[in-house]
């Protein structure tokens, strides 16, 4: 059994409440993301952290986080899942408090052996808790929103986040720079505050949000093994793997763009911050765009050309350190990439998926992704940190495995994945046939603010 299909008048209306809900939520949630998560590798250069120590602080939660999504999906079974969402988001929220200690003990105290292994258990109980809610918020959202609504309504809900993302990271720039003289740690301490704060203001609106209980049949169960072993017969499996792959090749540099620009480049904080910015203003910028493209041509094809874009945005890293240069290609390039991607990979999950085995199969699919990203840091870590060639920089070297991964993972594994919709456009052979759709400012204030009150994303669409 699944959550009732026929949907009430009443049912209805609290649905268009929660897909409200949800947003502000989500706000408060990028908030937290925005001031804290953003900046805990320059919080770990500040405390003295290496690099390959970096790689391993990343690359830890990657793992971790989705091992405990399994074991959040299983909560499902036991627990509402409302109930399971509000008390991680508690927990999440309460992670703060260690990395505030932490900066404090630091003041005091001056550097220290310990405290990379002590903020290594804060950030991973941070990610650890963060995803036990996973599995049963992409579950309980998914009741919300309706199959026809569901591209458009997420795209939008991508682009006030976006926006939410912009400002609190520039304001979060700014208080930043204003410690730079007497002292970044007291700094990172202050926008630690904000980020637990947000994550609060998540979980009270998480508190109020509509969700019916869910009975999962009996035989809804199968292992991690099976679902790996499976691999080559699904085509949601086969889309998986896919998707792991390229979180291993974005892996292997993901997480030292920060890492150059604060301590190669030696950035100061509004600089890093623009660049790092620019990136998620080019994401919500063309996030809508994505939503109406998903619909006329399929998230399979949405998913490709996402790929495309973000298979050469590193090599862009190597042609010039200038800041506006690296705003304005390589991170535009990658907001409008990786907004075609997820945009994508989530929708491609909503569609292939039946809600019973919603949130046990994106626990999987986390999980393997997880692996990918683990296995990429970690390669990327122990490259910046033992590796010293004397005709080439260690970060331009992981810049260009990483565009060279995402090439080939692309180039091979993409073509055994399958759109799961029936209703689409033909699919383009050449993808520059896409770029005259491609207007992402167009009517960007009503098409992304007024619809949420007034048009049938935020009602439950009547046929």
């Amino acid at each position: 059994m699944t959550p009732s299909t026929h949907v009430t008048e009443a049912q209805a209306a609290r649905y268009t409440q929660t897909r409200r809900l949800s947003i502000k939520e989500g706000a408060g949630a990028t908030v937290m993301s925005s001031v804290g998560e953003a900046y805990i590798v320059p919080y770990a250069i500040e405390l003295q952290a290496q690099n390959v120590q970096l790689g391993i602080l990343s690359s830890l939660a990657a793992l971790l986080g989705p091992i405990a999504q399994i074991f959040g999906s299983r909560l499902i079974e036991r627990f509402h899942r409302k109930q399971i969402v509000f008390v991680s988001v508690l927990l999440q929220a309460s992670t703060w408090l260690l990395f505030i200690g932490l900066g404090l003990w630091f003041l005091r105290h001056g550097p220290a052996p310990y405290l990379f292994p002590l903020l290594a258990i804060a950030y991973v109980l941070y990610a650890l808790f963060g995803a036990l809610s996973g599995p049963a918020w992409f579950s309980l959202i998914g009741d919300a929103v309706p199959e026809k609504l569901r591209s458009r309504y997420f795209a939008r809900r991508n682009w006030l986040l976006g926006f939410v993302s912009v400002g609190s990271t520039l304001l979060g720039a700014l208080w930043l720079h204003a410690w730079r003289d007497s002292g970044l740690i007291i700094g990172f301490i202050g926008l630690f505050i904000v980020a637990g704060l947000g994550r609060l203001v998540s979980a009270y609106y998480l508190r109020q949000h509509h969700v019916l209980p869910i009975h999962l049949d009996r035989d809804y169960y199968f292992s991690f093994w099976r679902f790996v072993k499976k691999i080559p017969h699904y085509n949601f499996n086969r889309f998986t793997l896919y998707v792991s792959l390229m979180n291993f090749s974005t892996g292997v540099a993901g997480p030292f763009f920060a890492v150059y620009l604060w301590k190669e480049l030696k950035f100061n904080p509004i600089w890093y911050t623009a660049v790092i910015v620019s990136g998620s203003v080019s994401l919500f910028l063309f996030s809508p765009l994505w939503g109406r493209f998903a619909d006329r041509y399929g998230n399979r094809e949405l998913l490709r050309l996402g790929s495309l874009i973000v298979i050469p945005v590193p090599l862009f890293w190597l042609i010039s350190q200038r800041p506006l240069f690296l705003m304005f290609v390589p991170q535009l390039l990658a907001g409008m990439g990786w907004s075609a991607f997820l945009l994508a990979s989530s929708n491609f999950i909503y569609d292939s998926i039946e809600p019973s085995r919603r949130a046990l199969c994106v626990a999987y699919y986390n999980l393997l992704g997880g692996i990918g990203t683990f296995c990429g840091a970690l390669l990327g870590g122990l490259l910046t940190q033992y590796v010293h060639l004397s005709y080439i920089n260690v970060f331009f070297l992981i810049f260009i495995i990483s565009s060279s991964l995402r090439l080939l993972v692309t180039s091979f594994v993409l073509p055994h994945v399958s759109e799961v919709r029936t209703e689409h456009h033909p699919a383009r052979l050449n993808p520059l046939y896409y770029l005259k759709e491609i207007k992402p400012l167009e009517g960007s204030f009503w098409d992304n603010i007024y619809p949420l009150k007034r048009s049938r994303l935020v009602r439950w669409g009547r046929r």
